[in-house]
């Protein structure tokens, strides 16, 4: 409710200055992620260590989420987006501040302990965004599935924009100017939030209903926090470390114009990965079924589209496998199949989405949220270790097979859904 009316925001501009916030974040973070992976690649760091360098981020979402919840019913949906916005330009600031002349074991933790506050920031931000559609979403005709899917889409594809704009700033202004850079955007955006954001954004509760335990009262909500988890796992466990590093390694031929172009080639495939797959997001109720199905039919489908992840992951890593060195064709047969895998990965994403959403109830879904999103963390977390590890003890099939060994848990979990 607006304080000075009394009357509720309308939902339209609320859910585009929403939106709008979260593409800023989405922004910045997809070129954070990318310009420290490729920084450090640059500078020797074993696939493990780059690893290291997002661990923090990842395990940071798992006690974010937990407490956002909580943040959010008892100050507001509107304080936890923009405390989520004003951390991550702290984190940019701070990471300008590191210095070339440190040692390895001083950048790792410094840089771990900077992307800790900017996964705080990112999960803060998600799970605003992310609650404000429950709330103000209509409720006929399939209103939810559009809009969760309309938000969640047009993210991914500006996270993809951000991976190759952070590609693209370390190729041309460097690592330090480009961080700067972008904090000063992102600050600019903050005050225009600030100022747009219209009074009464929803999400408020009583301080005495706020906490109700961190796991769901409906099973539907844990199962489906499961299958999350191990459906992130299984893109991060490629997508972290293992291709970017591959990708860098075959297109880089050692030489400074050869880095550069390896950083357009290698930020330009990760961007176009996630811009695709934010685009099949964003059209996935029409992939799912008519609107207005029952929420049954829409599970189902949810668990075919699981099952149909597990086989591309496992055909990649025997292609690897087979292929033994480097090759065009290897390559090639990489990039059409990690274009498949995110094909299928968007629509199970975005129908889960929509399904915790529709799962959660309206009086506690900050919780039901933020425990959902901590499984995804912890999924990103168990996937970015063994993204670095697997690939520095197996290459790239060891990386991949271990990436179908988690799809295949996430579709096992998923068919528990029908069993409530």
């Amino acid at each position: 409710m607006s304080a000075a009316t009394g009357t509720p925001p309308d939902p339209i501009r609320a859910y585009a200055a929403v939106t709008a916030a979260y593409w800023a974040f989405m922004l910045s973070d997809g070129a954070l992620r990318m310009l420290v992976l490729l920084h450090f690649n640059q500078l020797g760091f074993t696939p493990l260590q780059l690893a290291w360098l997002f661990l923090l981020y990842e395990l940071a979402g798992i006690v974010t989420n937990l407490a956002a919840g909580w943040l959010a019913a008892r100050f507001g949906l509107a304080a936890t987006l923009y405390g989520g916005l004003a951390l991550q330009i702290g984190a940019l600031v701070a990471l300008a501040q590191l210095d070339p002349a440190w040692s390895i074991s001083a950048s790792v933790a410094f840089v771990m302990a900077v992307q800790g506050v900017s996964g705080v920031a990112k999960d803060l931000a998600k799970m605003s965004s992310k609650s404000a559609v429950k709330l103000l979403a209509p409720k006929e005709d399939g209103g939810l599935f559009r809009w969760v899917a309309l938000l969640t889409g047009s993210k991914n594809a500006v996270k993809g924009a951000g991976f190759f704009l952070g590609a693209a700033l370390l190729a041309l202004a460097g690592f330090q100017t480009a961080v700067w850079g972008m904090a000063a955007v992102l600050a600019i955006i903050l005050m225009a939030v600030v100022l747009f954001l219209p009074a009464g954004l929803p999400g408020r509760m009583k301080a005495e209903e706020a906490w109700g335990g961190w796991r769901s009262k409906d099973p539907r909500v844990n199962r489906l926090s499961l299958a999350r988890l191990f459906l992130f796992g299984a893109r991060d466990v490629w997508f972290v470390v293992g291709v970017p590093v591959y990708f860098q390694a075959v297109l880089s031929d050692g030489s400074p114009d050869g880095r550069r172009e390896a950083f357009f080639l290698v930020g330009g495939f990760m961007a176009l990965w996630i811009i695709a797959y934010g685009a099949v997001q964003a059209a996935a109720p029409r992939l799912i079924g008519p609107k207005g199905q029952p929420e049954e039919a829409t599970t189902r489908r949810a668990i075919a589209w699981a099952g149909a992840l597990v086989p591309i992951p496992f055909a990649l890593a025997l292609a690897a496998h087979l292929a033994g060195e480097p090759t065009a064709g290897l390559t090639l047969t990489l990039i059409a199949g990690l274009l498949a895998f995110g094909f299928v990965f968007a629509v199970n994403s975005s129908v889960h989405s929509y399904l915790i959403l529709a799962f959660g109830s309206a009086e506690r879904i900050t919780r039901d949220v933020g425990f959902y999103y901590m499984a995804n963390a912890a999924g990103r977390l168990t996937g970015t270790l063994l993204s670095g590890l697997s690939y520095q003890i197996g290459g790239l099939p060891l990386c991949l097979a271990t990436a179908g060994i988690m799809a295949a848990a996430s579709w096992l979990s998923a068919r528990r859904l029908m069993t409530v």
